[in-house]
């Protein structure tokens, strides 16, 4: 069920129930992109420019740009500009609190799938090793 607040709101936009849905995918997607999720972590530690962050991620230019564009559109980084370089930063209000949500849910939550994940990946590796002549 959507938010009674968030459905006034898209009403009084003109949209629809189904169209909320779609900012729905829209936000939890651009949380899916591991470069995205790179650049908010980043972020979390101190607001960088394009280059710092380039430096940082070992991502080119184009990704860095690319990503930074998805993430101010969609609220989670704002850009400041001071003389030739534009500054990100978190948005401190959402997105800083969201983040340690999610941290907290995976720590609880999730970190089980990664020793999941990396005792079948042994078990894979010692399968091969097992059955080498």
């Amino acid at each position: 069920m959507i938010d009674k607040n968030i459905l006034k709101t898209c009403h009084g936009e003109g949209f629809k129930e189904d169209d909320v849905f779609e900012a729905y995918k829209i936000f939890f997607g651009t949380l899916v992109s591991e470069p995205r999720i790179k650049i908010i972590n980043s972020l979390r530690k101190k607001e960088k420019n394009v280059s710092e962050l380039i430096e940082e991620l070992e991502m080119d230019q184009t990704a860095i740009s690319h990503n930074l564009s998805r993430l101010k559109k969609c609220g989670f980084v704002y850009g400041s500009r001071d003389g030739k370089f534009v500054y990100y930063a978190l948005n401190e209000a959402t997105v800083r609190p969201l983040m340690d949500l999610i941290d907290k849910h995976m720590q609880k939550h999730c970190i089980h799938i990664l020793k999941e994940l990396k005792e079948k990946s042994e078990k894979s590796k010692s399968e091969i090793f097992s059955h080498s002549p």
